[in-house]
């Protein structure tokens, strides 16, 4: 089986608080480090009640010090939301605190919305020169040049892992051109999720730091010990998904007993078209219910997202997931 490893915003639940939140995903990454899953990675999102990442760099750090074999990363930051020297500086501080554990998956999105993004004093523009960012940005980690002016420090010669990661096509061409691994978010938007892995493959030119393609899919995957709870708990992602569509996006809400109450038949045509890559399922039938996602991309490795209410269930669920695919 191919490796596996988690995606986590910090959710907070309702009823939570961030504070609760921090120390969950901590709880979760040193149970995911006994279970043998590869990546732990933090995504970055801003004004949003119900992830707790926002300061990606500083939870990679929280979890990190807290672990000590797992890899841990960002997956991701957005990009146009920063200049590439201080994002060089923070993942190169961090590949200095915990060398050889440090990825650092980079997105177009600002991960927000218009006004918030003018809150973080970056323009409406920032993301047409992320190909450029992206370059400086790797160049800031790497080994100094001759008559360089500028020096990432930490940063500079750490040679943190870049991933590029998208949810439509332009990412998959970026990462084949500049020869970096690819990390596709089907588990929010999977749509174009197979072009994109056959363009990033037909496409892809060796680099420094990859020889040939390497496809990371994003997932959504909720285990339990019996059929009946794992489809109770995927009410969770369900709601939260409808919330989206409605434009209403709050704290991670508990499940419900009947999901066919909560939303219409549009809003669970739209919010099961965005959760297409989503799987529930107990240990005796999860293995076979992911087989065919990973048959059809191909996948090197997969990413795996679980928006659980309840801390223990959520836990539970990825002690099962790795039982399931050992």
């Amino acid at each position: 089986m191919i490796p596996f490893s988690i995606l986590d915003l910090s959710p907070v639940a309702m009823g939570s608080n961030p504070a609760q939140s921090l120390r969950n995903t901590l709880d979760l990454a040193q149970h995911a480090e006994t279970w043998g899953y590869r990546r732990y990675w933090l995504a970055e999102h801003h004004s949003m009640p119900g992830i707790a990442s926002a300061a990606t760099s500083v939870v990679i750090c929280h979890v990190a010090s807290g672990t000590s074999t797992i890899r841990v990363g960002a997956g991701g930051i957005m990009l146009p939301n920063h200049s590439p020297m201080v994002i060089a500086e923070q993942f190169g501080t961090l590949a200095t605190l915990f060398p050889g554990r440090i990825d650092l998956g980079l997105g177009r999105a600002p991960g927000t919305d218009q006004r918030t993004l003018q809150a973080l004093r970056r323009g409406p523009d920032s993301a047409e020169y992320f190909p450029q960012d992206v370059v400086e940005l790797q160049a800031l980690l790497g080994p100094p040049q001759e008559n360089q002016a500028i020096h990432a420090i930490p940063g500079e010669d750490t040679n943190v892992p870049l991933w590029i990661l998208g949810s439509s096509l332009y990412g998959a061409q970026l990462a084949a051109a500049l020869g970096l691994p690819y990390a596709f978010a089907s588990h929010f938007a999977p749509q174009a999720l197979m072009q994109a892995v056959s363009i990033y493959r037909e496409r892809f030119e060796p680099s420094a730091q990859l020889a040939k393609p390497y496809v990371m899919v994003g997932c959504n995957a909720i285990v339990a010990d019996t059929e009946d709870e794992a489809r109770r708990l995927f009410t969770t992602p369900q709601q939260q998904f409808t919330r989206m569509v409605r434009g209403t996006r709050g704290q991670l809400p508990p499940p419900v007993d009947d999901i066919e109450s909560f939303w219409s038949p549009m809003e669970k045509a739209q919010a099961s078209s965005m959760l297409a890559c989503s799987f529930y399922g107990s240990t005796a039938t999860i293995k076979a219910k992911l087989a065919p996602l990973i048959e059809a991309t191909g996948a090197d490795e997969l990413m795996v997202a679980a928006a659980i209410w309840d801390h223990h269930a959520r836990v539970r669920s990825f002690e099962l997931l790795a039982q399931a695919v050992d």
